[in-house]
C-alpha cells in the first residue's frame, strides 16, 4: 500500500533502496515527460492531463506496488524458513541480537560489521 501512496515508499520500508530510488526516478521522470509531451501549458492540475500522461503513470505506480509487494512475499518466506531453522542465524558479534546477513552494520547496536565478523549461530 506504501509504494501506492508514494512512488518507491514500499520499496523504501522493504530497506529496497536502489529500487526505492530506481521506481521513484521512474515513474517521476515518466510523469514530467508525457507532461510536457502531451499535457496543456494551461494545466495547472493532474485532473487536467490527458489520458496519454496519466495512464502510463498510473501503470507504472502499479507495477511498482507489485514488485514491492512480491518482494515482501519473498522476505516473508525467508523470514519463515529461517524460524523453521533451514537457514543458519546470523547475530552481531557486538551485542548478540540476530541481524540480517546483507546489512553492513547491526540495525541494533549500529555497530559496522565486517562480512566475517558477524557469528553464525
Amino acid at each position: 500500500m506504501l509504494a501506492l501512496a508514494i512512488a518507491g515508499l514500499g520499496h523504501a520500508y522493504l530497506r529496497r533502496w536502489r529500487r526505492a530510488a530506481l521506481w521513484f526516478t521512474a515513474i517521476l521522470l515518466t510523469g514530467i515527460g508525457l507532461a510536457s509531451l502531451f499535457a496543456p501549458p494551461s494545466a495547472t492540475s493532474v485532473a487536467e492531463f490527458p489520458l496519454e500522461v496519466v495512464l502510463p503513470v498510473l501503470v507504472l505506480f502499479a507495477l511498482s506496488a507489485v514488485d514491492a509487494y512480491r518482494l515482501a512475499k519473498r522476505g516473508a518466506r525467508t523470514v519463515a524458513s529461517r524460524q523453521a531453522g533451514d537457514e543458519e542465524t546470523v547475530r552481531c558479534p557486538n551485542c548478540g541480537k540476530e541481524i540480517e546477513p546483507e546489512m553492513a552494520f547491526c540495525q541494533w547496536c549500529a555497530e559496522p560489521l565486517d562480512g566475517d565478523e558477524a557469528s553464525n549461530t
